[in-house]
């Protein structure tokens, strides 16, 4: 039986240490033995693992198998991480839960072969999984959604990329709401998303138990990016590992505590603030400036009370479960999600 009292960390831990074995497995399947390290590099920085957890969770509520989500959740766990090793080359970030990204580690040639790699894992993970044809049918759509969602956040930047006609044409000079969620939905919910629904799967859950799940995953997703978004304009370096206001040096309007900072601030300081994410060059100092611009305004108040907001739009997708552990479980990651510090 779970301890009601057990620190969501620990729990992670414990069921990742399961997951991991299958995921070093599948990465270096048919992979020289010198190239073992390079294939494992990005999944050993890749933070909580909270994804493989909660597939653990929505297979455990529909009173599955754990060792029948471990492939699976390693297959999702892979996905993931493909998404950031692209992602960090996308976005030229260089630290990553306070390491070297893949690519500033190994080179970006090389960093790309890594994510072929990668891409390639995630369906053998899927053959190894009960029902394989829908979960690689989850798999690769899922991937087609997150390659939409950060397609958006590319063309939500506001200056830079000046060399690729695409985005320079195509780039949102102001965005809405709608807008934004739109981005996170794919770029980020989707795959938690995806998670429950492949937790259930292997459950053999019933329909109205795979929609209950999906539309928890889906907000908890919502709310998970929205306090991402805090985090990079509000948190510590040391905890989360990474520089603070990464999405001003990258000129991204698809921070939503960047977004609700424009919509307040007027005249004068709005105008800076755009000035500052439509520098071609951004410097530290540029950072602190917009930094301290956002902190003048009421943002981040604004963006937990959406962060709430999904957290519970998360929780009512449980409501078709019984009291029990597994529930309360899910109900505390989705407290949780708003709640950390990284």
């Amino acid at each position: 039986m779970l301890n009601q009292n057990k620190n969501l960390m620990t729990l992670f831990k414990e069921w990742n240490s399961l997951v991991d074995p299958k995921i070093k497995e599948i990465l270096t399947l048919y992979v020289d033995k010198k190239n073992h390290k390079l294939v494992n590099y990005q999944a050993s920085i890749s933070g909580k693992k909270i994804r493989p957890a909660i597939t653990i969770a929505g297979c455990l509520i529909c009173k599955g198998k754990i060792e029948d989500a471990l492939y699976p959740a390693a297959g999702l766990e892979i996905l993931h991480n493909c998404s950031l090793i692209y992602d960090d080359i996308i976005d030229n970030s260089e630290m990553r839960r306070g390491k070297p990204t893949t690519w500033v580690k190994f080179g970006k040639s090389v960093t790309e072969c890594i994510g072929i790699n990668y891409s390639v894992s995630i369906f053998q993970a899927a053959n190894r999984s009960k029902q394989p044809f829908k979960i690689s049918e989850i798999f690769a759509k899922t991937m087609k959604i997150l390659v939409d969602g950060e397609i958006l956040d590319i063309l939500f930047e506001q200056s830079g990329r000046e060399d690729e006609k695409y985005v320079a044409k195509n780039r949102y000079r102001k965005i809405t709401e709608k807008d934004y969620l739109k981005m996170v939905g794919k770029k980020t919910a989707s795959l938690i998303e995806a998670c429950l629904e492949v937790g259930a799967l292997t459950a053999n859950a019933s329909k109205k138990e795979i929609e209950g799940l999906k539309k928890y995953g889906f907000n908890l997703g919502i709310a998970f990016q929205i306090q991402d978004d805090i985090l990079d304009i509000f948190g510590e370096k040391k905890k989360l590992g990474k520089k603070i206001g990464k999405d001003i040096e990258e000129r991204k309007l698809g921070n939503i505590v960047i977004f609700y900072a424009l919509k307040e601030l007027k005249n004068k300081d709005k105008n800076k603030l755009l000035e500052i994410l439509r520098k071609k060059t951004i410097k530290d100092k540029d950072i602190k400036e917009a930094v301290s611009l956002i902190k003048n305004t009421k943002a981040k108040e604004g963006a937990e009370r959406l962060g709430k907001k999904y957290v519970k739009k998360a929780k009512e997708g449980l409501v078709i479960f019984p009291q029990g552990e597994y529930k309360d479980l899910l109900n505390n990651i989705a407290d949780f999600s708003i709640k950390r510090e990284k």
